[in-house]
C-alpha cells in the first residue's frame, strides 16, 4: 500500500455516538410522550372476562355466521362492529411485552371463554338453519393464505397504536374481529355439518391470525416502550415460562408462513412454465392452484394464437416433472387468429368464455332432467357438484322396484354421461336375499350380486355396517362350521366395498342382511 491509500476501518466510538444518539431520540420523542401506567391500566381493565364480554362475542358471531351463510360481506363485516375481541388479544400481546404472567393468564381466559361460546352459539345456529351449504364466504376462511396474515398483521399494528395513543379504538377492533370472528363462526359452521377439513382449516386460520396479532401487538408494545419495568414483581420461572410461551408462538406461524411460501413460489413457477410453453405473445388472465385436492388441480386461461397451441397432456407432464408431483390441469385456450389485437383478443375471450358458460349450463340442465327422469324426481331435486362432477339424486319409490333396479338404474345413467359419476339414493327398504346351494360355503354368481347390491345400497345410505347372520361374535372359530363359513364369505366381500359386517345368530340356506348398530 503506498502512501496515497488510506485505509478505511470501523470508527467504534462514533457508532457508540450515533447509537446513543438514536436511543436518546428514541426515549424523548416516542417513549417519552406515552403515558404507560395509564395505557397498561386500561388494557388491564378490558381484556378480561366478563358477562357482557361473552354476550357481545356471542351476538357478533351470531351475526357472522348469518352473513356467512347468506353469502353477504356486508352482513359480516356488521358483525364486527360489536365484536370485542381486541381487548384481550391486545392484553395477551402486551403480557408479553411486560413479562407480566398474571395479565397473560386473564387474557388467554378470556379468549377461550369467548372463543369456545362463539363456536357453540353458531354450531347452534347452523344446525338450525335450513341453508348449510358451503358459500363462498365460507369456503374464503377455511385455509391461512398472505393476504388473511396481512390482514392480521396490518390490524393488530393500528389496533395496538390506537390503544397506545387513545385514538380510534372502536374503529381498529373492527378490523381486528375481521381477522379472528369469521374463522370462528366457520368452525362452529364445520362441527355443525361435521364436516371437519372445514372446520380444522378455519381454526387453522384463526390460529395463525391470533397468534401474528399477539406477536405484532407485543413488537408494537415494545417499541413504545413497554417493559418488564412496568409490571408487577414476579419470579424468574415465570419469565422464562413467558419468554417459551413466544417462542412456541412463533413456530406455528413460521410454519404457516413456509407453507404460504412454498404455494407462493408453486404457482410462479406454474406461472412461468405456462409462460415459457406458449411464447411470449400469449396472456395468461386467470391462473389458480387448488392445493387442497389431491391431486393438485391448476386451473387457468390463456390467450395465445392459434399456432403456438398447446395439447394439454404435454402441459400436464411439464407442470408435473417441473413440481415433482402428481397435478391434473384445467387450461382454457382461447386461440386469435393472425393478427388480432388487444379488442380482438378481448372481444374473443368473453365470446369463448360466453360459448363455454352457456354449454357447460346446458350439459348441466341435460345432466339433470336426465337423472331426474332415471329417478322419478324433479330436476331441481337433483344436486350437480361441478366440482367433483358428481350428481346425486333420492329416488321415489317405483312400484315394483327392488335395490337392484336402482342399481341398473344408476349404471345406465352412468354409461349416457362422460366422466360424471351418478348417485342414486334408493328409497330405504329390506335388502336382497343372499341363496346358498346345500352344503355349499362360496358365493355363486346369484348370491354375489346380492351381497353387491346390499353394499352398495349401505353406502347411498350412509350406513357403514350391515350384519350377517352367522357371523361369529369375537374371535374366529378354529372349526367354523357351514354357516359360519357362509357368513365370512359374505363379510370379505363387504369388506371390498367398503362395508363392515357385525354378528347375527345363524340362519338357514337363505337369508338376507340387515342394518347394523354402527353408525
Amino acid at each position: 500500500m503506498d502512501g496515497s491509500q488510506v485505509a478505511v476501518g470501523r470508527d467504534p466510538i462514533r457508532e457508540r455516538l450515533i447509537r446513543l444518539a438514536v436511543y436518546r431520540w428514541w426515549r424523548r420523542r416516542i417513549v417519552g410522550r406515552i403515558d404507560h401506567e395509564a395505557v397498561v391500566a386500561r388494557i388491564v381493565e378490558d381484556s378480561g372476562w366478563s358477562p357482557r364480554y361473552a354476550f357481545m362475542t356471542m351476538m357478533s358471531a351470531g351475526i357472522a355466521v348469518l352473513g356467512l351463510l347468506l353469502s353477504s360481506p356486508a352482513v359480516v363485516i356488521g358483525a364486527m362492529l360489536i365484536s370485542p375481541l381486541m381487548n384481550p388479544i391486545l392484553g395477551f400481546g402486551f403480557s408479553l411485552a411486560l413479562f407480566d404472567f398474571a395479565e397473560m393468564r386473564r387474557s388467554v381466559l378470556a379468549l377461550a371463554i369467548g372463543a369456545v361460546a362463539a363456536i357453540i352459539f353458531t354450531a347452534l345456529i347452523v344446525s338450525l338453519s335450513p341453508l348449510q351449504a358451503p358459500t363462498a364466504e365460507i369456503v374464503a376462511r377455511t385455509r391461512p393464505n398472505l393476504f388473511d396474515l396481512g390482514v392480521a398483521l396490518f390490524a393488530a399494528l393500528a389496533g395496538s397504536f390506537a390503544i397506545i395513543r387513545g385514538r380510534g379504538e372502536t374503529i381498529v377492533g373492527v378490523a381486528i374481529a375481521t381477522a379472528l370472528m369469521p374463522p370462528l363462526a366457520v368452525v362452529g359452521y364445520g362441527i355443525a355439518t361435521w364436516n371437519l377439513p372445514v372446520a380444522g382449516g378455519a381454526f387453522a386460520l384463526f390460529a395463525t391470525n391470533f397468534i401474528t396479532i399477539a406477536l405484532a401487538a407485543t413488537a408494537m408494545a415494545r417499541y413504545y416502550g413497554f417493559g418488564h419495568h412496568l409490571s408487577s414483581r414476579q419470579s424468574w420461572t415465570q419469565t422464562i415460562v413467558l419468554i417459551l410461551v413466544f417462542a412456541l408462538m412463533a413456530v406455528p406461524l413460521a410454519l404457516s408462513l413456509n407453507r404460504i411460501a412454498r404455494e407462493a413460489l408453486t404457482v410462479s413457477q406454474v406461472r412461468s412454465l405456462l409462460t415459457e410453453r406458449f411464447g411470449g405473445d400469449a396472456r395468461i388472465t386467470q391462473l389458480e392452484v387448488e392445493f387442497d385436492r389431491e391431486p393438485n388441480v391448476v386451473r387457468a386461461v390463456v390467450i395465445t394464437p392459434r399456432g403456438q397451441m398447446q395439447k394439454t397432456g404435454d402441459l400436464q407432464r411439464s407442470i408435473r416433472t417441473a413440481l415433482g408431483r402428481p397435478v391434473r390441469i384445467d387450461i382454457d385456450q382461447i386461440l386469435l387468429d393472425p393478427g388480432a389485437g388487444a379488442l380482438d383478443a378481448q372481444r374473443e375471450e368473453l365470446r369463448q368464455a360466453s360459448d363455454q358458460t352457456n354449454a357447460e349450463a346446458q350439459r348441466m340442465t341435460a345432466l339433470a332432467r336426465m337423472v331426474a327422469l332415471i329417478t322419478g324426481v324433479a330436476a331441481d331435486d337433483v344436486t350437480i357438484d361441478r366440482d367433483h362432477r358428481r350428481a346425486t339424486a333420492a329416488a321415489v319409490a317405483l312400484p315394483g322396484a327392488s335395490l337392484a333396479s336402482y342399481r341398473a338404474l344408476e349404471a345406465r345413467a352412468a354409461a349416457e354421461t362422460d366422466g360424471w359419476s351418478i348417485a342414486i339414493v334408493p328409497p330405504v327398504g329390506p335388502l336382497p336375499e343372499i341363496a346358498f346351494a346345500d352344503n355349499v360355503d362360496t358365493l355363486d354368481a346369484s348370491a354375489r350380486a346380492a351381497v353387491l347390491t346390499s353394499a352398495w345400497a349401505a353406502r347411498r345410505w350412509n350406513v357403514p355396517a350391515l350384519t350377517v347372520p352367522g357371523l361369529p361374535a369375537g374371535d374366529p372359530p378354529a372349526q367354523p362350521n357351514l354357516a359360519q363359513r357362509r357368513a365370512r364369505a359374505v363379510a370379505a366381500l363387504l369388506a371390498t366395498q367398503g362395508v363392515a359386517a357385525e354378528a347375527a345368530p345363524a340362519a338357514g340356506q337363505t337369508f338376507a342382511l340387515s342394518i347394523g348398530n354402527a353408525r
